[in-house]
């Protein structure tokens, strides 16, 4: 009896110790903004302003943390996703941003929108220790890790795109006279610093005008009329959707007809494209790296048929057309992996920990590009593709190609 008696309490007390070792077991541990039964998340988007048209993004996203809270969550914690307005102000994002830390207490922030109004907010934000992931800008200052190791971009890098401008420029047309219509802030400059990298030592002599604008103006008519008086027979937009629009028509309107380059933060066919007139943008040259739903390739893709099932359930005030639904729903995606890889451990700092090392597909991005970080890069999309708009849709024309 004595044998069996010590025999038992060995068991009981490995079985113990296992429990208490058990990493599948673990005790929770929790940040700010997070319970059993809730997971809160923030961000800043431009719902009113010159740029509302980016909103379209942050009800997307918003529609698919709703699909999954009917689904029971992730792990059982619904996402409560705060969403507020900034109309595209730098200073009402401070605002905002100080709302959702101090105030609302949010877990962490998801693609607050913005090149400018990012670099209002995200010195405090890491001051704060607060993750700053995904967010709508793809200017080089927030890829710094060493520095700002909280900060962690979306879109791929303006100045690799307008690279990848300048290259297919010189390939397709090396004599071209090159006309250029910048947003006048950090946006604008990545992308020309990038274009005139690509362009290399040729770029003093073939960009003949670069014209600027504020958001703030109420038109660009002038810019561009400039810009035909230059003599320019290639123009490169660099431009938010609402401007890109109005470049595209002038342009149009008073019988310029080069060959059009619009970033893709201004290409929505929804925000740019089809406000401008189809007849008006047919042949512009963009760079994507996400599924067009309008390009009847995806038709029988069914990642595309299960996304067309859920905009008609959860996102039917948003047009499949526009850009931001499937960059929505792309972004809503990436955050439930996050968590989901996260488990029970939702501190700060091993959400911040799991998001410098992400490995995933996304249902919407083009084959071949998947979201990859490191801690010494954390820039989660470096790919890209060309994509020209033919009257109706953008149409693929090159492959994918790795930014720097």
């Amino acid at each position: 009896m004595a044998w069996r008696k010590s025999s038992t309490l060995v068991a009981l007390a490995t079985v113990a110790f296992a429990v208490a070792t058990s990493p599948a077991i673990a005790q929770k541990k929790y940040g700010p903004g997070v319970t059993d039964t809730e997971i809160r998340i923030g961000t800043t988007t431009p719902y009113s302003g010159p740029a509302s048209a980016y909103s379209a993004g942050a009800v997307s996203a918003t529609a698919y943390f709703a699909m999954m809270n009917e689904q029971g969550g992730v792990n059982g914690r619904k996402i409560n996703f705060i969403s507020l307005d900034d109309a595209y102000s730098p200073p009402k994002t401070v605002e905002q941003i100080r709302r959702l830390i101090e105030s609302d207490e949010v877990s962490f922030l998801v693609n607050p929108v913005g090149t400018a109004t990012n670099m209002a907010v995200f010195k405090y934000i890491n001051q704060k220790g607060v993750p700053h992931l995904f967010i709508g800008t793809g200017a080089t200052v927030f890829n710094d890790p060493e520095h700002y190791p909280w900060t962690m971009s979306w879109t791929p890098h303006y100045a690799s795109e307008g690279e990848i401008y300048a290259r297919y420029i010189l390939s397709a047309k090396p004599d071209a006279k090159i006309g250029i219509l910048a947003q006048n802030d950090d946006l604008g400059r990545d992308y020309l610093m990038g274009f005139k990298r690509g362009l290399g030592d040729r770029a003093a002599a073939m960009i003949v005008s670069t014209q600027a604008y504020n958001t703030t103006d109420p038109t660009v008519d002038s810019q561009v009329v400039s810009l035909k008086s230059s003599g320019a027979d290639v123009f490169v937009i660099i431009t938010i959707p609402k401007f890109s629009a109005q470049a595209i028509r002038k342009a149009y309107d008073i019988d310029w007809h080069p060959q059009e380059f619009v970033v893709s933060v201004g290409s929505s066919i929804a925000g740019a494209i089809r406000p401008a007139g189809f007849e008006a943008a047919k042949g512009i040259i963009s760079a994507a790296y996400q599924k067009d739903p309008a390009d009847p390739q995806w038709q029988d893709d069914p990642v595309m048929k299960a996304w067309n099932v859920w905009m008609d359930k959860y996102n039917p005030r948003i047009n499949r057309s526009d850009y931001y639904a499937p960059y929505g729903y792309n972004i809503g995606y990436a955050v439930v992996q996050l968590l989901k890889q996260c488990g029970d451990d939702l501190t700060r700092e091993n959400i911040m920990k799991q998001a410098s090392h992400l490995d995933m597909e996304l249902p919407l991005l083009l084959p071949g590009i998947r979201l990859r970080t490191t801690p010494a890069d954390l820039r989660p999309i470096k790919q890209m593709r060309l994509v020209r708009f033919n009257g109706e849709r953008y149409v693929l024309f090159s492959d994918v190609i790795e930014s720097n």
